[in-house]
């Protein structure tokens, strides 16, 4: 299996939505018009597709050739169903564990999640269909494989995936640094569902009004704070600490 799949034209990428390809994301240049793109339009206004608007220099990088305009990134992996994997996950005689995503948009730091949350027992991560960061070649290899070890699931929105996980007893609690508790106060011995955050921003203020506990790392030096994917690691291992006792 290849790492990664890039289509360019317009008629491809038409050809691959009509064939219902795991399309991760759809680059277009801005103003683009004509009858083929309208077409296309059509096309992704039946689903809710990850699309950037982005300047002819952007597609002149992602690949070379005529791309009319239009590159599109095909999933190496198929998405799973949230209902699917947190029912599943709740008959295991072990004690559910999940990641949430709330926009982490660096592919780098999203396949070392990805490697982590494999290591540490995580039952599957939830993304948002928008706005985080596409499964590339770069993501696959960061991952070190873990990617195709660990169900991945697609959601409109992290809320949708909050309620489902709380309607199904499952504890969520947040990573950020907008509270006084440490990880180490927080009960990790019960199913839980732990969000992380974008990079630069953070949990977003409308997911953090949802959740049932937020919790923070000790910061001893001046640097605010970790980089996400390693503090991602050190959450993950308080909760493997807290079950092997």
């Amino acid at each position: 299996m290849e790492d990664t799949t890039t289509i360019f034209g317009i008629r491809a990428v038409i050809e691959a939505l009509q064939n219902n390809e795991t399309i991760d994301k759809i680059y277009i240049q801005k103003g683009l018009s004509g009858q083929l793109f309208q077409e296309l339009q059509q096309k992704t206004k039946s689903g809710d597709y990850n699309i950037s608007y982005v300047p002819v220099e952007k597609l002149n990088r992602l690949v070379k050739g005529n791309h009319q305009g239009v590159v599109a990134k095909i999933s190496p992996v198929e998405f799973a169903d949230l209902e699917t994997v947190v029912e599943e996950s709740l008959q295991k005689e072990t004690t559910p564990l999940f990641l949430l995503l709330d926009q982490v948009d660096d592919v780098r730091n999203f396949g070392a999640i990805i490697r982590t949350a494999e290591c540490s027992g995580v039952n599957g991560i939830i993304i948002q269909k928008k706005g985080g960061a596409p499964v590339t070649a770069d993501t696959v290899k960061t991952s070190a494989g873990a990617i195709f070890k660990i169900p991945l699931i697609k959601v409109d929105h992290i809320k949708d995936a909050i309620f489902y996980m709380q309607g199904s007893g499952i504890k969520v609690v947040a990573a950020t640094e907008k509270t006084d508790d440490l990880l180490y106060s927080v009960d990790f011995n019960q199913p839980t569902a732990l969000i992380m955050g974008n990079e630069a921003k953070g949990i977003s203020e409308s997911v953090l009004k949802l959740v049932d506990a937020k919790a923070k790392l000790p910061i001893l030096g001046t640097i605010g704070s970790l980089n996400v994917s390693v503090a991602c690691g050190a959450f993950l291992y308080e909760v493997v600490r807290q079950r092997l006792e």
